[in-house]
């Protein structure tokens, strides 16, 4: 009963905390939410299978979820063929932070379903970005495109495979893909972050009246050098990005502007950022980039023109960018 008891006040608390982000998503959208409550039910739900449901109650019979995601890999090598079983499997490493275990979970769980599970693939995804440091190798993007093929509207498969195509250097695929997903209404926190990064791919200025996320992390005055002047047409696009140099690939945050404005000081801080969650205020130090793209491209192509210095906003949240560099 303790049990029960408590896999009921761990749900009604998390639908309490996520239904004000969900409320406005139509029945497909709610899948993000969902995937939340289950994960934090799997627990329970392991329990349930390799646990002893009718041990007495008390702190000294608290089982250990370590122990409980134990058996249940335990019982999967005697019983390879439960596809169910890896799933939940890989939901548990999620929620206990194993991301690499809940990727072969996952792989597991593919295989025997013959690759043909739309949902199944994006679990295994976005587990393998969770395990990169939301880095989108190859595997991770083409896991994600399996996807989209099988279920072409699958929100999650959707957010993920436009971040997916735009590290391809295709940046009007990533935002048909987010306008698919923009056309299912969703919360207006999650709408804010899709729109900035469809107006971004696709060379348009960022809406003016979206609403904020948060204040600037950072501000960058970024200038033009004379040589970079003379050898650029007026009406070319910058791209102000800061990213992660070990793991440059997403971007945490890009802003554009347009090379008329030059000179000017663009603020970048969460709201440009491109992954929720992944704010830039929380990174101690990053790269800022200022890239002017010939092509309109927000990826780097030969041709461009770009300035770049490290940032640490502690020490300093303002910083000079001359653009005096070409892409080879």
């Amino acid at each position: 009963m303790f049990w029960i008891l408590l896999a009921i006040m761990s749900f009604g608390a998390i639908a309490f905390a996520i239904w004000p982000l969900c409320k406005d998503l139509p029945r497909q959208g709610l899948l993000a939410a969902v995937c939340i409550v289950f994960i934090t039910g799997s627990a329970a739900g392991i329990y349930y299978k390799v646990g002893s449901p009718n041990a007495e109650s008390g702190a000294s019979q608290a089982p250990d979820m370590d122990q409980m995601v134990a058996s249940l890999a335990a019982r999967l090598q005697q019983q390879p063929e439960d596809i169910n079983g890896w799933k939940m499997l890989g939901r548990s490493y999620m929620t206990l932070g194993n991301y690499g275990g809940a990727a072969e979970a996952y792989e597991r769980a593919v295989q025997l379903e013959s690759a043909q599970n739309a949902q199944t693939l994006v679990s295994l995804g976005v587990a393998l970005i969770q395990g990169d440091a939301q880095q989108f190798t190859p595997h991770a993007v083409a896991v994600f495109e399996n996807a989209l093929a099988l279920e072409p509207n699958n929100p999650e498969a959707l957010f993920w495979g436009g971040i997916g195509a735009f590290n391809s250097d295709n940046a009007s695929l990533a935002a048909e893909r987010w306008e698919m997903l923009l056309s299912t209404d969703p919360a207006p926190e999650f709408r804010n972050i899709l729109q900035r990064g469809i107006a971004v791919w696709r060379g348009e200025p960022v809406p003016a009246d979206a609403p904020l996320a948060s204040a600037g992390v950072v501000v960058a005055n970024v200038s033009l050098s004379d040589v970079a002047k003379a050898a650029l047409p007026a009406d070319a696009a910058i791209f102000i990005i800061a990213r992660d140099p070990a793991q440059p690939s997403p971007p945490i945050a890009v802003a554009r502007r347009s090379l008329s404005e030059l000179p000017l000081a663009v603020e970048l801080g969460d709201r440009e950022s491109m992954i929720p969650g992944r704010n830039l205020s929380a990174f101690m130090e990053f790269e800022m980039i200022a890239r002017v793209s010939v092509s309109g491209n927000p990826a780097a192509q030969s041709g461009d023109w770009f300035a770049s210095s490290i940032v640490r906003p502690a020490e300093n949240r303002e910083i000079q960018l001359t653009i005096n560099e070409q892409v080879q």
